[in-house]
């Protein structure tokens, strides 16, 4: 969290006892200022020759912290919640709205819109049916192997369209469980339980 600033006279002071040989440590019990504070007023004297507060460089931010914090909060509750109702959110709260200033606040802290995953969502049944599955047929031959039917695979679309959702999530996290896959996936297709059978076929 930033402090507050230091008045100019106080700055001041800093420098005109620097002048006369004292000491960061000295300073700084005297004046009652961090010595890392104190360090970076003479610091900055040194350089350019002012202790006023220099002109930053490129144009300050119009999203406030607390507005990007916010923002975060919001997208890590529901990665699904979309831009436009990200403006709807922070017009609520008298922040900027525009689509391009919650974009950027939000690449910033690392979230970037991607499409979900289209992969059935296996409950922790399903994953250890699938391990147990594994175990069981690990000698099995190539032969073996090509002879068994992955229901998994078995895609029908019953209505609509095969979709894509995007999501907001960080990078390389696309596979993690945390992450919600594609709804299209999990509504509008009807695929069968993850486990794996054996077909005897010629």
């Amino acid at each position: 969290m930033k402090s507050k600033k230091l008045c100019l006279n106080l700055r001041d002071r800093i420098v005109s006892r620097h002048r006369s040989g004292d000491g960061y440590r000295k300073i700084s019990a005297a004046l009652k200022v961090p010595i890392s504070t104190v360090a970076f007023i003479i610091h900055k004297w040194k350089q350019f020759g002012t202790m006023r507060t220099l002109p930053r460089a490129g144009r300050l931010a119009k999203l406030s912290n607390r507005g990007r914090r916010a923002l975060v909060r919001e997208v890590t509750k529901n990665s699904m919640v979309t831009l436009k109702e990200l403006q709807h959110f922070s017009v609520e709260r008298g922040e900027p709205s525009r689509r391009i200033t919650i974009s950027a606040a939000l690449h910033q802290s690392g979230l970037y819109g991607r499409v979900a995953r289209q992969k059935p969502l296996l409950s922790k049944r399903h994953m250890t049916s699938h391990l147990e599955f594994a175990k069981r047929h690990l000698k099995d031959s190539r032969t073996m192997r090509n002879k068994i039917l992955w229901s998994e695979e078995t895609k029908i679309e019953l209505f609509g369209l095969n979709g894509k959702r995007h999501i907001w999530r960080k990078p390389a996290t696309a596979h993690h469980l945390a992450n919600p896959y594609s709804e299209a996936w999990w509504h509008d297709v009807f695929h069968g339980v993850a486990t794996g059978q054996l077909c005897d076929c010629p």
